[in-house]
């Protein structure tokens, strides 16, 4: 199983994103998000953050965690390289989440595209057999 692939979009980038559970969903998508930005192959894990974010459902859950990654890129320079939803509440839509990684620093690591935000444009987030399937597209 392919933890993401990119969705070919005019105008934006998308991703494709699988899990087993949803844990490894928002994982794969943070990754795949990540990676769009630089080739994390580069990124060392020499900062922890933690993040925590709620929402009214699941799908603003999504968009809220990836925004919430996009914000600390764009605030504090901060790229992850691993990352563990410690928890993942559905009955109040939260999640608890550790990122590892370091600063990005340009004259380092290779810039690709500068994410802007996750969107609710075409999101889509479904249980196909045992696995997890997710739609983003990101305003680039």
């Amino acid at each position: 199983m392919k933890k993401y692939e990119l969705l070919d979009i005019p105008g934006d980038v998308g991703l494709k994103i699988r899990g087993k559970t949803l844990e490894e969903l928002f994982e794969n998508a943070a990754e795949g998000m990540y990676n769009l930005i630089t080739n994390t192959g580069q990124i060392k894990e020499t900062k922890n953050i933690n993040i925590a974010t709620e929402s009214s459902s699941l799908e603003s859950l999504f968009i809220s965690w990836l925004n919430e990654l996009i914000f600390h890129f764009d605030t504090y320079g901060f790229i992850g390289k691993a990352i563990k939803i410690d928890s993942l509440s559905l009955s109040k839509y939260r999640l608890n989440a550790s990122v590892s990684g370091e600063d990005f620093d340009p004259e380092k690591h290779e810039s690709k595209l500068l994410i802007k935000a996750a969107t609710y444009h075409n999101l889509r987030i479904e249980k196909t057999g045992d696995i997890y399937e997710a739609e983003i597209i990101f305003d680039i």
